[in-house]
């Protein structure tokens, strides 16, 4: 019998995912979900034909060059792929996937989450009950902002963002987005095209982020495209934390320019900076937008299919190096 490839699991997956691995590679799991340092990672790697990381572990080029020589494929369980060198992958042999499309209803349903809970004042009436400050009702009384009828600005109309819009005209919303091209008018479905954000800003009750981690998009948001937003405008972010410069963001909330936010991304996440816990008009996630069990199914077993596809000596439906 031939022997079966090897592939360094990096996190605990699901247990469906965990038992096709084992029943079709020879697995190293990582039962106890430690997390892998640089060295730790590499000394598990050796001997590996495959690596099946999230985002969690990064691969810059200096990782890709140290990589044991048998270690071919990086078949991420993530659709980000910002953790992985991938110029430098190409140059060494090895090929990266990612897990797209699977994600796009779970992290459609936190952005929404995330919106209602910004412009509810969710946390902070869930602070207020837990703590038993609840003592009275008045009209006055945790007066928030209507979801209902509003403009939300997408920016990044892609397959999340795509998804978010469905999700919006449920909730009666005009959409407008903003992206590198238009889409085709039976995509758009109405949607109202901005060739330049700046456009865009000016015109939303809502503003949410589905754009990638890319060069042209980090630091996206800043004090410039903030100035351009409406005052008391609502912004959401699950996308990524570099998107946004979280200082201008800051300023933003406490002088009220943005009147609430809703975040399941940071900067230097799970680190993430101290001030975030006592700014009142913002709902906190921990990057939970593809945080469902169907979802972490879907995404192992897509990692898996481009790893068979891989070994059986096919080109992986989702190759992006």
């Amino acid at each position: 019998m031939a022997k079966r490839p090897t592939v360094l699991v990096t996190r605990k997956l699901p247990a469906a995912v965990e038992a096709r691995l084992e029943r079709d590679y020879d697995a190293r799991l990582n039962p106890d979900d430690s997390e892998l340092d640089t060295e730790a990672l590499l000394r598990a790697a050796e001997g590996a034909d495959a690596i099946m990381p999230c985002h969690s572990e990064g691969f810059p080029a200096e990782v890709i060059a140290r990589l044991p020589e048998g270690v071919k494929i990086i078949a991420n369980f993530s659709v980000g792929t910002d953790h992985v060198d991938l110029a430098a992958a190409k140059k060494r042999g090895v090929v990266v996937t990612n897990t797209p499309e699977v994600l796009n209803d779970a992290t459609a349903e936190v952005t929404m989450l995330l919106m209602l809970g910004a412009a509810r004042r969710a946390s902070e009436g869930e602070r207020l009950v837990r703590a038993g400050g609840w003592k009275t009702w008045s009209p006055a009384f945790m007066v928030g902002t209507q979801v209902t009828g509003k403009t939300v600005g997408i920016v990044g109309m892609g397959r999340v963002g795509k998804v978010v819009a469905e999700r919006c005209r449920g909730f009666e919303m005009k959409v407008h987005y903003h992206d590198q091209r238009r889409l085709p008018a039976e995509i758009e479905k109405g949607a109202v095209f901005h060739e330049t954000l700046e456009s865009l800003l000016a015109v939303a009750d809502f503003v949410t982020m589905h754009c990638p981690n890319t060069p042209e998009t980090r630091g996206l948001i800043n004090k410039d495209t903030i100035a351009a937003m409406k005052d008391g405008v609502i912004f959401v972010n699950a996308a990524r934390g570099t998107i946004v410069v979280e200082d201008d963001l800051i300023a933003a909330l406490k002088s009220r320019k943005i009147k609430a936010a809703g975040l399941d991304v940071f900067q230097n996440e799970p680190f993430i900076d101290e001030r975030w816990a006592d700014i009142e008009n913002v709902f906190l996630l921990p990057h939970v937008g593809s945080a469902t069990a169907e979802t972490r199914d879907a995404m192992g077993f897509r990692a898996l299919d481009n790893l068979d596809a891989y070994f059986a000596g096919r080109e992986p439906g989702d190759r992006v190096a």
